[in-house]
């Protein structure tokens, strides 16, 4: 898929009049991102809304001594940092590629024109702001609440959000070591919780990720 058409594809560049997606055509523009670089380093300033054309991501904060947290996952057809855009601010965090990305991105004047010309755009901003809301709460229970196991579950099935994740397959193309840091365990954690789920047939691990047989499973665990 190019640039063009992941753009009038997504579920907001759907919802353009004909004059607001010629414009984003216009100005966007797409970024090939290595696995192990930045897409966006913390303290610069935002200038552009990011959303995945391909490839698979995260977003992380990392303290003065070198420790690291992982906040979300960044996945295929998914879009970041409308809340930055808005605030007119600086990342407050690092957008790091997992795997090879290939970013579109639109322009923050582009952004605000949409905000200011679209309402449709405007509640497509609402939905994606109050879902990755929605999910930082979530996580914060399951981190308070539950044990290793049920955070990896819901740590998979938090893939399936349709609004964070438009594209989702019952594959993931997740590492162990990346899914125990979305999920707060160590990788000794999230592969004994692998075993675990696996053995009661809710997932099936594959040597490059994890195969979900039931979704409605790892919602409930």
């Amino acid at each position: 898929m190019d640039l063009h058409e992941m753009l009038a594809k997504s579920i907001w560049g759907r919802n353009l009049s004909p004059v607001e997606l010629a414009r984003v055509l216009r100005d966007a523009r797409e970024r090939t991102v290595e696995a192990g670089s930045a897409i966006v380093r913390s303290g610069e300033l935002a200038e552009h809304w990011c959303g995945l054309i391909s490839g698979f991501g995260k977003m992380s904060v990392s303290s003065a001594d070198g420790r690291e947290t992982s906040l979300t996952s960044i996945a295929t057809g998914g879009w970041f940092g409308e809340g930055t855009l808005i605030k007119r601010g600086r990342w407050q965090y690092d957008a790091v590629a997992l795997r090879d990305c290939r970013v579109a991105l639109v322009p923050r004047d582009s952004f605000e024109w949409l905000r200011a010309t679209s309402l449709p755009f405007n509640h497509h901003l609402q939905v994606l702001m109050s879902a990755r809301m929605g999910q930082f709460i979530a996580r914060m229970c399951d981190d308070r609440l539950l044990d290793s196991t049920a955070r990896v579950a819901h740590c998979l099935a938090g893939f399936f959000n349709p609004e964070l994740y438009p594209e989702p397959g019952s594959f993931i193309d997740i590492r162990q070591a990346e899914l125990g840091q979305m999920a707060g365990v160590s990788r000794q954690r999230a592969n004994k919780a692998l075993q675990l789920l696996e053995q009661q047939a809710l997932i099936q691990v594959e040597r490059r990720g994890v195969q979900v047989l039931d979704l409605n499973g790892l919602r409930h665990y």
